[in-house]
């Protein structure tokens, strides 16, 4: 058995156990019940957020492709987002997109180089906009969970998140001799696009803009979709607790988040007072609409000139 079996199967695992726990140790009948009454109105606003979600990261992706001096059409980037978000809710993690990111960019016309740089830093910008956005709402958090430990956790991502990405521009500066090795040399390039990014302005604050707006758009999904099941929550509630449940869900420990999004949900909703069973099924069906809303993505990749097995050959 090989790395990428075990690691999939240890994924698979560890969500089976999370959701196993969560629906033998909590009531859920009468939660399961809501799906009976379920609004339809709510799950078309919800599959229309996603929609504005999917432009929002669209633009956010042009401009960290303007910034590194490379560029695809708006057509052609929202194409490759949707494709890989379909990959992102049928691989073993959240951030398994990516690959085909880089692939379908090479394909586009991209070099390795900017291919590989921009969807890094593309999903750097995505969670420094959400830590941000953690950290604005940080007063309403507190005021909701008054002295628990985790509220000294959110300002001290900020730091990290603002030292790794000094340590990304000041990787150009690796001693001479390293500078031969192949993967010394990417590390290079990555500085210089980093610095590309965040030291012009016009990039650097559209893209956080965009970083933030994308995480608040997430909210309004889980906003929707708490509306549809009819479990009484507000708008405020979800801009403070949904950006560090999403936060845990991007840690590749799952498959496409299943269970730690469900565990996370069913604790940070508990602050406002929304049963165990509500916000497991909330983040069930709030899963079962990015699965809904990620399926015509298949259907580009299936119908388009793609060849699966040349994605992990292409991006060696």
């Amino acid at each position: 058995m090989n790395k990428k079996s075990l690691f999939f199967i240890l994924k698979f695992i560890i969500s089976g156990v999370l959701l196993w726990f969560i629906i033998f140790n909590f009531e859920l009948g009468p939660a399961v019940d809501r799906f009976k009454d379920i609004k339809y109105f709510y799950v078309i606003a919800a599959v229309m957020m996603f929609v504005v979600l999917l432009v929002n990261n669209t633009v956010r992706w042009i401009v960290v492709l303007r910034a590194i001096h490379a560029d695809l059409p708006f057509r052609i980037v929202i194409k490759i987002l949707y494709i890989s978000l379909f990959f992102n809710q049928t691989l073993p993690s959240t951030i398994g997109g990516d690959a085909f990111k880089i692939f379908l960019g090479r394909k586009a016309g991209l070099n390795l180089k900017s291919a590989i740089n921009s969807v890094l830093l593309e999903r750097v910008i995505a969670l420094l906009g959400l830590i941000l956005l953690v950290i604005v709402t940080q007063p309403f958090l507190w005021a909701r969970i008054e002295d628990h430990p985790a509220k000294y956790l959110f300002p001290l991502l900020v730091g990290v998140a603002l030292v790794g990405i000094i340590i990304l521009m000041l990787l150009d500066r690796l001693p001479q001799n390293l500078q031969r090795w192949r993967v010394v040399g990417g590390l290079i390039h990555l500085a210089s696009d980093t610095k590309r990014l965040f030291l012009a302005p016009r990039y650097a604050c559209k893209a956080i803009f965009l970083g933030i707006s994308g995480n608040i758009l997430l909210a309004m999904v889980a906003y929707f979709t708490f509306c549809a099941l009819s479990v009484e929550i507000s708008i405020l509630d979800c801009l403070v607790l949904i950006p560090p449940v999403i936060l845990f869900t991007t840690l590749p420990i799952s498959i496409a988040g299943w269970g730690v999004r469900e565990g996370a949900m069913v604790a940070a909703f508990a602050f406002v007072g929304v049963l165990e069973g509500d916000a497991f099924v909330v983040s069930l069906l709030f899963g079962i609409l990015n699965i809904i809303f990620a399926i015509p993505g298949g259907f580009l990749w299936l119908t388009g000139d793609y060849n699966r097995s040349e994605v992990t050959k292409d991006i060696k």
